[in-house]
């Protein structure tokens, strides 16, 4: 074999393995990464196969309790998990885990997007072609991050499971006696229990929810409550049967967030009061305080974590903007180290998913509240395997995106070598 052909046959190995790469970072971004499940007595097996399960994606917290099919068990809802989880750690002044990865859980696409644009660059042998190709990418995701993040109502260019993660870490639809609701979902169920309302028919909810993207909440109300007399639906069930039938679920939960913003701000004093533009940013930073404020509200505490967040955000956003074009050109035409960085970067996601999943538990595990109703020393809850918290066994080990990310790993440091072989074996022949 010609150096001409092995050096074409290196060039396809290489480009084979970065676009399968390529494709996995695309299915790692809507696939569980890790799962963690409480298990005790009062959680049975038959009623709770796998314990209390908690999925974490790169965009949120999903629950992870399968529906329970058995013959002395009907379940007509799934078991929302995350809230159950929410529910028993709170007792040990434990924030809810949506307070976890705030900023890479917003930021998720478009840091996929960079480690994309580095795979790409790297398996694109020719300089100037490599750095024509990753800029107009950049440029891309540039666009799309700022109409996302800064533009009035860019929140609805987030992808719908993040906006649904959002509501979910509310306590969306939460009715369970004494515990503190959303406010969009206490203000309607309120409403709902005043009118007395007829029970609602399917079709007319599904046709109010597709409006929910032009109109306030609490207009649908008032038009689902005429009639009066009867049984009404909670927003839980309307949801469900919104989504059942195919009703704009996105659009609704946007507005499930906005009421919840909006009813925010009507405690504060009218100076105080900020206007609800819907931009990513906002809804980050507002939900990440209502978060930490759910089960214990201690400004004292909280605005301090906010205000590091909101530093921590505005970084990140910065960073993806300044940093990616600055490693692209010299991953192009400076020295042949960045051009190395370009396929290692993208290996080690892996691991920095550990460590970034490790720093999170620990933070959760150092920083409880003392408003909990028990008393804990701090702790680091558990990586990976079990372990035991008071009458707790706690399951923690990686779902399918964390294999896939490892996969995404062995095939870059795989391209990195043939591409490290192909060009000292160039060196030597000239």
């Amino acid at each position: 074999m010609t150096d001409a052909a092995a050096q074409k046959k290196q060039n396809a190995i290489v480009a084979i393995l970065g676009s399968i790469a390529l494709a996995l970072l695309v299915v790692i971004y809507f696939v569980p990464a890790w799962w963690v499940s409480l298990t005790a007595p009062q959680y049975p097996k038959t009623a709770f196969p796998e314990g209390i399960r908690i999925h974490f994606h790169m965009n949120g917290v999903f629950n992870g309790c399968p529906k329970v099919k058995k013959a002395e068990i009907e379940e007509k809802v799934v078991l929302d998990c995350v809230h159950e989880m929410d529910a028993i750690n709170h007792f040990v002044g434990m924030y809810p885990t949506g307070a976890g990865g705030v900023v890479e859980k917003a930021f998720s696409p478009f840091l996929l997007i960079f480690l994309g644009l580095l795979i790409l660059g790297f398996i694109i042998p020719q300089p100037k072609l490599r750095f024509t190709v990753t800029m107009v990418g950049w440029a891309a995701m540039v666009g799309w991050m700022y109409m996302t993040m800064m533009s009035e109502g860019g929140i609805r260019y987030q992808p719908a499971s993040y906006i649904k993660s959002l509501v979910t870490a509310l306590g969306e639809g939460k009715e369970e006696a004494g515990e503190e609701l959303s406010p969009v979902i206490a203000k309607l169920e309120a409403e709902l229990k005043k009118s007395g309302s007829k029970m609602v028919e399917t079709e007319e909810v599904r046709s109010r929810l597709e409006e929910a993207g032009q109109k306030d909440l609490s207009e649908i109300i008032a038009n689902l409550n005429k009639g009066g007399g009867g049984k009404t639906k909670s927003l839980k069930q309307i949801l469900a049967e919104a989504k059942e039938k195919g009703g704009d679920m996105k659009a609704t939960n946007i507005e499930i967030l906005r009421q919840a913003f909006l009813n925010d701000q009507l405690r504060k004093p009218a100076d105080k009061r900020e206007k609800w533009t819907g931009s990513g940013m906002q809804v980050l930073l507002w939900h990440y305080h209502k978060t930490l404020a759910r089960w214990f509200n201690n400004p004292e505490r909280i605005n301090p974590l906010v205000s590091k967040m909101t530093m921590a955000a505005w970084a990140v956003f910065w960073g993806l903007i300044i940093v990616p074009p600055v490693l692209f050109f010299l991953g192009s035409f400076g020295p042949r180290l960045f051009y190395w960085l370009m396929g290692l970067i993208p290996a080690i996601l892996p691991v920095a998913f550990v460590v970034e999943y490790a720093s999170w538990l620990y933070w959760f595990g150092h920083s409880m509240s003392s408003m909990g109703a028990f008393t804990l020393k701090p702790f680091m809850p558990t990586v990976f395997g079990q372990g035991k918290v008071a009458q707790f066994a706690t399951h923690s080990y990686p779902h399918i995106g964390f294999g896939l990310m490892v996969a995404v790993m062995v095939l870059m440091l795989l391209a990195v070598l043939i591409r490290r072989k192909q060009l000292k074996g160039a060196a030597q022949g000239a």
